[in-house]
Order: structure tokens, then sequence, then C-alpha cells
């Protein structure tokens, strides 16, 4: 046998076969092949066609197409298939019209990927005259075609008012362009079919068969657009149809339970996959990580993630956001460690989910590690991990980096502007945050819920209460946000801070939702700074109405009165603490140095270096007194003599820790430190000579804002 006739045969065993062909490379040999053995045939052109859409070729299925002067069906089918499968969905629309125009009738093969094409283009309206070909050639019964209608619905849901249940109405030819071509139907029959369908629901119900896929459809559509109850039902009617949840059902409805924050629920359909042999799946892992993290049982997300033997990039990612959603940073951080190791390679969300972290435990180092792992992952461009690049940057005290990569990104939207207005907000520069914020308005953003929350915050900060007004007032006049309870917090913590106490307690007794006692306890703290001991007591009773486990409410009242030498009221204040197992969180500072995080608590001598410290501190006590100051001792409350007071003072956590940053850093070299607590007065004015005398820049964040010591000044001028 000649080498000719061999390939010949091999032609048309392949031809017959043509699923045998498992490469691109065996597809493009085949039409070299074709082209010199094989005379000119339609039939077997249109299966080569077939051939090659079935591996995406575009160029050569439409080298082949187009030698056809009358293509038939499969040849069609095809190319309407290939350019769909290729993203050009609008030429693979154009081709099934063309193909109507020619009088060839689609199979139920061909729908599916029309419909996908409406999808794909957004055009609902063309969807549903889709849909009317489709029952007018009788093809609405075919399980894959009703299928395809259902996904089709489904995504269009979320564009329809009132959550896609629209009524959908679909006239097929009636003021609908090209509908002759699309149906090859005459004048007569337009108008003739006129279907309403209250929702996609109703498109299943009117399948004479449903599989899995059908319901699972229906019920994911209505879960992803918020119609839970809607998507229950169908569970259930599921049920009661003999139908077996899959995973692809349990997945999708395990956010709804996710959302209700309901464990328990969520738990039993956990124990459904665990019975049915599902639980070892990644996406239902995934869901149920991400279910119990938004119910705040970060334990048993953790379980669910433990039990897994094959983890994907899907269940790491979901492991690492629900740690940081549920303040659990350090084992955040662990994770994605252990994830680097795994060699599972980190994706965009992934960055997002673990900056959060670095951002509260203000590890500067590690944030720049990770921006660097994002620079050479070419993750630098995507507009989501910018904006949490410029939030850690500004979180971790470095304000200059924050708006760098601010100024660098391409495109601002919302989030990074907030980043960024909130960031200058907390370092103290108020006028700064508010000139971004007028031009995030000049640039189109409109503001959102959030960004108010920045712009109280640094009016706050600076005592704007004037520009405060003016913002609070126009945030609902101008863009239609109701007051929340954090803009109501801040605005009281505002009128707090400035003394106006009176003001502020009538401020949020007229607010138009229920005060929280951590908005009460905003005034509280600004009526132990100006020493209003009346009010006080008026607010903290406000406080144990609503929140009578307050552990803040307790101390502060208790502090008042020492330092108002009400030491009866002082002592039955923590002798009520002690009797209710309430324990005040101990002042806490922590500071990170050659990769590593040191933490100080008051009055702590067990870090290995105390010696040093303690003589570091001796010595710069000398210093600074010999620059004027002078210990501030009023807001030492233990009763006991006045040097047992400055000894107490002298071994605060913040003293502690910027006194090992000193022996630990070269000299010249920022510190860094992060405290639990408010800072308190006296520490405030030594650092600031401290900054002086060791001619330094010490970054202080404490439970509201950042203090820059530098010179002998401090960027909030004295103000917090």
């Amino acid at each position: 046998m000649t080498s000719k006739s061999t390939a010949k045969t091999l032609v048309k065993t392949f031809l017959r076969t043509p699923h045998s062909l498992k490469t691109k490379f065996q597809a493009k040999q085949l039409l070299a092949q074709f082209l010199k053995t094989q005379p000119y045939s339609p039939s077997s052109t249109s299966i080569l066609i077939s051939v090659y859409s079935n591996f995406n070729l575009l160029h050569p299925s439409l080298f082949l197409f187009n030698s056809l002067n009358s293509p038939p069906l499969l040849a069609w089918k095809s190319i309407i298939k290939c350019y769909a499968n290729s993203g050009h969905f609008l030429n693979s629309l154009t081709s099934f019209v063309q193909m109507r125009s020619f009088g060839i009738y689609p199979d139920s093969n061909m729908f599916p990927l029309v419909l996908k094409a409406c999808v794909f283009l957004k055009n609902l309206r063309l969807g549903e005259s889709i849909h009317g070909c489709i029952i007018r050639l009788g093809l609405d019964f075919d399980l894959f075609t009703g299928n395809a209608l259902l996904n089709m619905y489904a995504k269009f849901q979320s564009l329809q008012p009132n959550g896609g249940r629209k009524v959908f109405a679909f006239n097929v030819f009636d003021g609908m362009p090209k509908s002759d071509e699309l149906c090859g139907t005459s004048a007569q029959e337009k108008g003739a079919s006129i279907i309403q369908l209250e929702s996609m629901t109703k498109v299943l119900e009117m399948m004479p068969i449903r599989d899995v896929v059908s319901w699972n459809t229906v019920i994911a559509g209505n879960a992803q657009n918020g119609m839970y109850e809607e998507a229950l039902r169908m569970v259930r009617e599921m049920g009661n149809a003999n139908m077996k949840p899959d995973s692809f059902t349990l997945s999708s409805v395990l956010p709804i339970f996710a959302e209700y924050v309901d464990a328990i629920k969520g738990k039993e359909i956990h124990g459904y996959a665990i019975r049915h042999w599902f639980d070892s799946d990644c996406y239902i892992a995934s869901s149920l990580i991400d279910m119990y993290a938004n119910c705040a049982r970060i334990e048993d997300s953790c379980s669910v993630f433990n039990l897994l033997s094959k983890r994907d990039d899907i269940s790491w990612n979901s492991i690492i956001a629900a740690c940081v959603q549920n303040g659990v940073f350090d084992e955040g951080l662990k994770l994605f460690r252990q994830m680097l190791t795994a060699k599972v390679k980190p994706r965009d969300v992934t960055f997002s989910s673990i900056m959060p972290a670095c951002a509260y435990l203000t590890t500067l180092h590690l944030g720049k590690q990770l921006h660097g792992y994002i620079i050479r992952g070419g993750f630098n461009d995507n507009m989501f991990i910018a904006s949490s690049l410029v939030d850690m940057y500004a979180k971790c005290g470095n304000i200059k980096a924050a708006r760098w990569i601010f100024d660098q990104m391409e495109h601002h939207d919302m989030v990074s502007w907030t980043a960024i207005i909130m960031g200058y907000a907390l370092h103290g520069h108020a006028h700064d945050a508010l000139l971004l914020f007028k031009q995030m308005e000049m640039d189109g953003v409109k503001p959102n819920y959030v960004s108010y929350i920045a712009v109280f915050t640094a009016c706050s900060h600076a005592g704007l209460t004037d520009e405060a007004w003016r913002y609070f007032n126009s945030m609902s006049r101008n863009h239609g946000i109701k007051p929340g309870l954090e803009h109501y917090a801040a605005m009281a913590d505002l009128l707090g801070r400035a003394g106006k106490l009176e003001e502020a307690y009538k401020f949020i007794g007229s607010m138009h939702i229920a005060p929280t006692g951590s908005i009460w306890s905003t005034l509280l703290s600004s009526c132990r700074v100006h020493k209003n001991l009346e009010l006080a007591e008026k607010v903290a009773n406000e406080i144990f109405k609503v929140d009578p486990e307050n552990v803040g409410a307790y101390v502060l009242m208790s502090n008042m009165y020492a330092a108002a030498r009400r030491w009866k009221d002082a002592a039955k204040m923590r002798i009520f603490m002690r009797k209710k197992g309430i324990r005040k969180e101990p002042a806490c500072s922590w500071i990170e140095v050659k990769n590593r995080v040191h933490t100080f608590i008051s009055g702590d001598k067990s870090h290995p270096l105390y010696d040093r410290i303690f003589e570091a501190l001796k010595d710069l006590l000398e210093q600074i007194e010999r620059e004027g100051y002078i210990p501030d001792t009023n807001e030492d409350f233990h009763d006991v003599d006045e040097e047992q007071k400055k000894y107490m003072i002298f071994s605060h956590s913040e003293r502690l820790a910027l006194a090992f940053g000193i022996i630990s850093t070269p000299a010249g070299t920022t510190i860094r430190i992060t405290k639990n607590i408010r800072v308190c007065v006296d520490c405030h004015t030594a650092i600031k000579l401290i900054s002086k005398v060791v001619q330094r820049e010490i970054i202080v964040r404490d439970n509201s804002r950042f203090h820059h010591f530098k010179d002998g000044k401090c960027s909030c001028r004295d103000y917090w």
C-alpha cells in the first residue's frame, strides 16, 4: 500500500471517529492530509470544521467554512460554537442570524451556545427573542436547552428590578430587530406567542424533564441575587421531587446561612455533606469555611480546613480570609506562610485578604515583603491590591509610602480614595484628608457611607467642628446617606474632644437610632479628659443600661473617682468588677525590630534585655529632665505615694518599647510603636522630649490615631 493511500485511509478513519483526535497538532495534521488526499465534500468538510471547533481553532475553521457554498447545519453549528468559545459572541449571533436567513433550522445543541452569547453581550431582549424561537421550534422541552435558558435568566436576574422578579414578556417578533431572520416565520405568526413568566422559576416549572443541573441553576440564581427564601424553597422542592442535592447545590446554599449568620442550619448542611462524602470537595469545604467564618465560628472553619486531604488555592484563600475577618491575624499570617511552603501560588484575592493582618499588627517589614512579592508576581496593577497596600502602609505608620502608591495608581475607585483619606485622618493631617475628599468629588467619585466616616475622623482629630457639621448635614441632603452608628460615634467624639460635652450629650440623645454603649463611651472618655465627673455619672448610667458588661466604662469611672479623691466610690467600682468577673485589659505596646515583634506590658520585667532597657530609661529620664520634663502623676490613680506613682509612669509599656527600640536600632532610625489603649498625657510629653534628645522620629499608634514625634513636637499638636 502506498503512503498516499495510507494517508487517505487514516483521514477517512479520523473523519468517521473525529473524537479520537486528542491534540491540536493532530487536528492540524489531519487538515494537511485532508487537503492533499480528499475530494471536495460538504459533509467531510463540515466534520473537519467540527473537529477544529472542538479545539477552538478559529482561523482554520473559518478557512474551511468559507470554502463551502451552502454550509450544512453541522458546519453552521461548529462555526457558531467556535466563535462563542473564542469569546467572539457578536460573530456567533451574527452567524446564527445568517443561518436562519438561509432557512436552516437549528437543533437543540445550538441554542445553549447562542444563549451564552446573549448573556455575555448583556442583551436580555435578544435572549427573550431566542427563547421565543426555541418555543416556536418546539425545542423548549429539550433538557439541555431548558437548562441553558434557566442559566441565562439566572445571569440576567441581577440586572432586573426587585432582584429579578420581573415579568418576562417574550414577544418573538413584535418590535424585535431581525425577527424574521431569527425565526424564519411569516408576518401572520408575529405576536401570536406571548408568554409571560413571573421569573426563571416559572421556566423550571414548565420543563417536563428536570435534572440536578436544572434545579441547581435556579437555586444558585436566586441565592446569588439575594432571593434567599426562594432559593431555600427550591431546595425543599428539589428534595420533594426525589432529586438529591449535589456538591454544587450545597455550595450555593451555604452562603445563605452565612448571610443569615445561622450556624445551626449551616451545620445541618455540613452533616449532609459528610454523610454523602461531599466534605472532601474543595468547593464545599471553602463554602463551609466562609459560612463558619461569617458566623464567627473560626474554630469550625479551621477544623474544616485541617480535615481537607487536598487543598487548592481557593481553600487556602478562604481560611486566610476567615482568620483575618475574625481578628485572628497571627494565624492568618502563619497560614499564608504555610501556603507558600506548600507551593500554592497566591492570587490577587490572597493579598487583599492578608494585607489587613499586616495593617492591624503594624508589621511593616512583612508588609514590605508582601509588596515585593506583589511586584514580582505582576499584581501591582490590580486596583484592589493597590488599595490594600495604601491601607497597609498608612496603618503601619508610613503615610508617605501610602501616598506614593496612591499616586501611582492609574485609576482610583471609592476603596482607594477612602483608604488614603482615612490614612491622612489617622495621621492627624486633617486638611490634607479633606482636600483629598473634595478632589474625589471633583473626579466624579460619589462619596459613600465609609468615606464619610473618614471625613469625620479627620475633623475629630483636628477639632474642626464647623466643617464636621457641614459634612454631616450634606451627607444626607446631597448624597442620600442616612447617618449610621459610626457617623454618630465620630461626631460625638469630635464634640467631646472639643469640650462641648453638653452638646455631645444632647446630640447622642437625639439620634434617630438607639445609641450603643460604644457611642456613649466616646463621650465618657471626653468627660474624663475634661474632668466633668457629674456628666460622666449620667453617661455611665446610660452605658450600663444598654451594655452592662462594658469594661471600659467601669475602668474610666473608677479612675475618675480616684482622680477626684473619691476613693470609696473607686473601690466600689473595682469590687463590683471583681464580682462580675470583669477584668481590665492590661496596657500593652509592641515594636518590630529585626523582623521580630517584641511585646511589653506596663511594669513588665520579663524581657531578656530588661536590665539594659531600665538603664536606658534612666539615662533618657535624666536627659529630658534637663530639657524641663516634670512627671505628671495626675493620671495615675493608684492610692500610693508620689514616688511610687513616678515609678509606675516610668515603666509604662510604650516607654519600655521605646527604650528597647533605641538600644536595638542604629542611630537615626525611625521607631514605630503600637499601643492597645490611649497614650497617657505624661508619656506623650516624655516622648516629645525624647524625640528631641535622641534626634529620631518616633511614631506611636494608639487605639485612635497616630502620633508622629519629631524635634520635641507631635503631629497631634497636643490635641488627642
